[in-house]
């Protein structure tokens, strides 16, 4: 580097070191103003940051009509409020809002079932549990757990000899089920 002493006999830098050594001086300003705005530890002022989780209870009423449907309109609500739909699956259907979706595993419903045989009328008042996982949009990274209940209330068509016919669709069908637990949300 070519240097020189000035007037009052302190080192400085000509020619080419001087140019180097403005360029050093930048560098080195602007590494330092990048760890000021970086902050206490070094994190960076523009790395994302994402929400804490949250988490509460969520409920879930699915109501249907349809004895064969395989889409069946839900509501839900407590941790998110949505109404959207229920793509039906065994044991896991997947759970569609505008905001996104969700799997959810449940367990085959037990619980006490009649047919009677005289009206046709069905009926199912089960219980299980569920999980959900998989969730894309709004509800990714959700997860949770929780119980439910179904209610299935039908009228079997009758056999040309008058006998309930339990593998034809039925009649009249009215199915509803409820849900209920914990939640742990984006």
């Amino acid at each position: 580097m070519e240097t020189g002493l000035n007037k009052a006999g302190t080192r400085h830098f000509t020619g080419k070191a001087r140019k180097r050594a403005a360029v050093v001086a930048t560098t080195i300003a602007a590494a330092g103003a990048a760890l000021v705005a970086a902050g206490p530890a070094g994190a960076s002022a523009l790395a994302p940051t994402r929400a804490p989780a949250v988490t509460g209870t969520e409920h879930f009423q699915i109501m249907t009509t349809s004895g064969t449907a395989t889409k069946v309109g839900f509501i839900m609500y407590g941790l998110f409020t949505a109404e959207g739909v229920d793509h039906e699956g065994t044991p896991t259907g997947t759970f569609s809002t505008a905001d996104g979706t969700f799997k959810v595993t449940h367990s085959i419903p037990a619980g006490p079932q009649t047919s009677n045989p005289e009206t046709c009328l069905y009926t199912d008042n089960g219980h299980g549990t569920y999980t959900i996982t998989d969730g894309t949009g709004a509800y990714e990274g959700i997860t949770g757990q929780g119980k439910y209940t179904v209610t299935v209330l039908d009228i079997q068509p009758r056999t040309k000899s008058g006998a309930c016919d339990e593998n034809a669709a039925p009649t009249a069908f009215q199915q509803v089920i409820d849900g209920s637990g914990p939640i742990t949300g984006p």
